[in-house]
């Protein structure tokens, strides 16, 4: 089922995605829903991220050839870190180029879980319970900052539009095999499938569980695949008037313009 939060008339609306109309939900993504028979054609609506997280959780360098690339060791456990909910961005929404930091700002294509219910101390064999859906997600990161200006990555992760989700999210998923690319103004830069992250999802979110309270419509972003743009000789970085695509199989496009704020 392909879940949607969108915006008509001013209202923000849920509904189920089928094809290119959208039958309206009566209730909430993360609570008790029902379908209402009421359907809106897509294009007469804007899709919003799927759900507005209370954490935004992203794990770092969870595919081999992406550790490789970024010249450091193979993590031993996940390693975490936290985007701020204000870079929460969608679908079709602009990445805005920081004036603080506009010259080296990076792609990064993600498989992104939300959580459904509240998670503590869980096991592996039982995160599916406690998982609402999957959608795709593009972790920009201003590179400067995170490797070079601040000794940590809380800014360069978090200027605002710099986690664009979407288009929906998908309730029936497997997430241990589903080709992950990003392609930049129509060239693919990253091609990966996720059978090669290190930690897989569900192992992510019984170590996360096991570390911090998963609050329902909490945001994982698993890592990115080889081929981000920092890492290329020479260096690719987002600039005004591209488009950056991420597309994993079985979720759809996101699909992102470049903008000077």
């Amino acid at each position: 089922m392909k879940l949607v939060r969108f915006m008509q008339d001013g209202t923000i609306q849920c509904g189920v995605l089928e094809g290119e109309r959208i039958e309206k939900i009566e209730g909430d993504l993360l609570g008790e829903r029902r379908r209402t028979g009421e359907w809106v054609e897509r294009s007469a609506v804007t899709l919003l991220a799927p759900v507005t997280p209370p954490n935004l959780i992203a794990i770092g360098l969870n595919y081999g050839k992406h550790a490789a690339e970024s010249e450091m060791k193979l993590p031993e456990r996940p390693l975490i870190f936290l985007k701020a909910t204000t870079a929460l961005s969608r679908d079709g929404a602009d990445i805005l180029l920081p004036k603080l930091a506009p010259d080296a700002v990076d792609y990064e294509a993600e498989l992104c879980v939300v959580i459904g219910k509240t998670a503590k101390d869980i096991e592996p064999e039982e995160a599916d319970a406690y998982i609402l859906g999957y959608t795709c997600g593009n972790d920009v990161s201003a590179r400067d900052c995170q490797l070079h200006l601040d000794g940590q990555w809380a800014r360069g992760k978090s200027f605002d539009t710099f986690a664009p989700l979407g288009p929906h999210l998908e309730t029936e998923f497997d997430p241990t095999h589903a080709r992950v690319r990003s392609r930049l103004n129509g060239e693919v830069m990253q091609d990966s499938d996720l059978s090669d992250l290190i930690f897989p999802v569900r192992e992510l979110i019984s170590y996360l569980s096991k570390n911090m309270t998963l609050l329902p419509g909490t945001v994982i972003m698993t890592g990115t695949p080889g081929g981000v743009g920092f890492a290329r000789d020479p260096a690719v970085y987002l600039r005004e008037g591209d488009v950056i695509e991420v597309e994993i199989e079985g979720l759809g496009v996101l699909r992102n313009t470049v903008r000077k704020a």
